[in-house]
């Protein structure tokens, strides 16, 4: 009987989901939050939400985009060094290759083996010893382009769930009493989920990110009508 293996599969997409999701539900409530305690007028809330929204997906895609393109550039340099130490000082690299087999408990004489086989080819030799010397994996070509578009549509997506509120009520209180109730909804349902593909227990991690995205909002409505108080 064979053993069905489950694997994680594009963790790279699912990685920025997560970060673009989880600010997106998180910092744009938080500000309508806020707001709601100090204004009296749904237009502002919706007018500052979006302004935020916008400025929230151009700021964490072109975090995701540099990141990406970070990735790529090390990877790249990382590359060409290790094409340029197998040209010049292959008995170093030979022994370096030795020692990551060393370290599978592989003995001399196999060692000596793997790595002269290993040495012929200088494309399979240096792939080698950037994954297994160095711990790095080729990056895809498009990740920094496929990161900026995953996580600034996941933003603008969670950020107009806890807005979207402010467009069916008629004040801010309204709004945010109806905002919390859908927040509390979507973060409880993305934590969920996001903790069951990532392999953690699911309602730990729904409690978890719902308890941070309410205390930021929390913390944003009261620090508002603080400060309101203070200069009225």
């Amino acid at each position: 009987m064979t053993h069905p293996e489950k694997h994680l599969k594009s963790s790279d997409f699912i990685t920025d989901i997560v970060i673009g999701m989880s600010d997106g539900l998180t910092v744009p409530f938080a500000l309508a939050a806020g707001l709601s305690g100090a204004v009296s007028s749904n237009t502002i809330v919706i007018t500052a939400g979006i302004a935020e929204i916008v400025a929230g997906c151009i700021a964490m895609g072109l975090g995701g985009y540099l990141a990406g393109k970070t990735e790529q550039e090390h990877y790249e340099s990382e590359l060409r060094k290790e094409y340029y130490e197998v040209e010049t000082i292959p008995e170093k690299e030979i022994h370096e290759v030795k020692e990551v087999f060393a370290e599978y408990g592989i003995d001399e004489s196999g060692q000596t083996l793997l790595a002269n086989q290993l040495a012929k080819d200088k494309t399979k030799w240096v792939n080698f010893m950037m994954k297994f010397e160095l711990g790095l994996e080729e990056p895809n070509p498009q990740r920094a382009r496929n990161s900026a578009l995953t996580i600034g549509m996941a933003y603008l997506v969670g950020g107009l769930l806890p807005l979207s509120a402010y467009f069916f009520t008629n004040t801010p209180k309204d709004g945010l009493i109806m905002s919390a109730i859908i927040t509390t909804i979507c973060l409880f349902v993305f934590g969920y989920f996001k903790s069951k593909v990532t392999g953690q227990p699911p309602l730990k991690g729904a409690l978890k990110v719902t308890g941070i995205g309410l205390i930021a909002a929390a913390a944003a409505y009261f620090v508002a009508v603080g400060f309101d108080k203070l200069f009225h």
